[in-house]
């Protein structure tokens, strides 16, 4: 299960928390232009935008989570179990993509959400495995820039492409569902509320009881609900300290922490890691389980004209600033 969100000062970002019983062994991977992105069905692409973000890298293949693009868009695929549905025939008039394949042929492609868009209509995504250890990924897609936001699904009826007007996503259900669901938490505040119960006096005992009724547990729909509410009343400073700071803060209000979701018996699903993209800049930061300290990694620091893939392991150990 995950939680991606989007969030707009005078940057946009956007990230996403990765919450699983176990590790795939990710890195912070950057795609230069001039890295041939290899496709099964199609012709490979020798050039393409730059792309910085979360993926597992086999066989020299960068396996994204999410990530962005020099131009700004980004691209987060969240667990869809059971609703999502890939073609298992080729098609003769479109591209054909395998579902690993979808974000980093979307970020190599689109400099917009719209471009996105009209590329997603002329693809066939197939349920081609990477290989028989990694079977294919149930996703849906959060899409994204400074303009817009949609979800992506591809389910038994046809690829789906929703606005997003809350920049946000999670799991099942289907996100229309999700967001029709939002309209029974209308009532919700980020203010103190009157007393509406009826005649009788009743008082407010304590700051913050606009908001009783947001949900607290860590079911997919609850946690959109959850992030959709914080990431619609979150202010801050617009410099990208506070910018990135308060991203962060967004994202804690649905982190998983270990012994609270059960997958197995002794298992647990945990946020393995919470990312922040400032789009505008190429830079990620992030967190992991067990580092609170953000790390950040600059793509424009690398050189993105080059025909090997960066990769840099991610820092997991606490590091603690001891002040005496």
């Amino acid at each position: 299960m995950c939680t991606a969100t989007t969030y707009k000062t005078k940057d946009f970002y956007f990230g996403r928390t990765l919450d699983y019983d176990f590790s795939y062994g990710e890195s912070v991977v950057i795609t230069p232009r001039n890295f041939p992105i290899h496709l099964r069905k199609e012709s490979d692409i020798n050039t393409h935008y730059a792309i910085i973000g979360m993926a597992t890298v086999i066989n020299n293949t960068p396996l994204y989570f999410e990530g962005i693009n020099d131009k700004g868009l980004g691209v987060a695929g969240l667990n869809f179990v059971n609703n999502a549905h890939y073609n298992s025939t080729l098609s003769k008039d479109k591209k054909n993509i395998a579902q690993f394949e979808f974000i980093p042929y979307i970020l190599a492609l689109a400099k917009n959400v719209d471009e996105a868009i009209a590329l997603i209509h002329s693809l066939n995504i197939l349920d081609t495995p990477f290989s028989e250890k990694l079977p294919v990924a149930s996703l849906h897609y959060l899409i994204a820039d400074k303009t817009k936001a949609v979800t992506v699904e591809f389910v038994k009826e046809g690829t789906k492409i929703y606005d997003n007007p809350v920049g946000c996503l999670t799991n099942n259900p289907p996100f229309d569902k999700q967001l029709y669901n939002l309209n029974n938490y209308r009532h919700l505040s980020h203010k103190d509320v009157d007393n509406t119960f009826g005649s009788i006096n009743l008082e407010q005992y304590s700051r913050g009881m606009g908001a009783i009724g947001l949900p607290g547990d860590l079911s997919s729909q609850s946690r959109f609900v959850r992030v959709s509410f914080v990431k619609m009343n979150s202010l801050s400073k617009d410099d990208e300290e506070s910018s990135v700071s308060q991203f962060f803060h967004i994202l804690n209000s649905v982190d998983q922490q270990r012994g609270c979701c059960e997958v197995k018996p002794g298992e647990f699903e945990i946020t393995l890691y919470t990312s922040c993209y400032n789009t505008d800049k190429g830079i990620i930061y992030y967190t992991t389980y067990d580092n609170h300290q953000l790390s950040a990694v600059d793509m424009h620091h690398e050189d993105l004209e080059s025909d090997k893939l960066i990769v840099y392991a991610l820092e997991r150990g606490e590091r603690i600033n001891y002040k005496n």
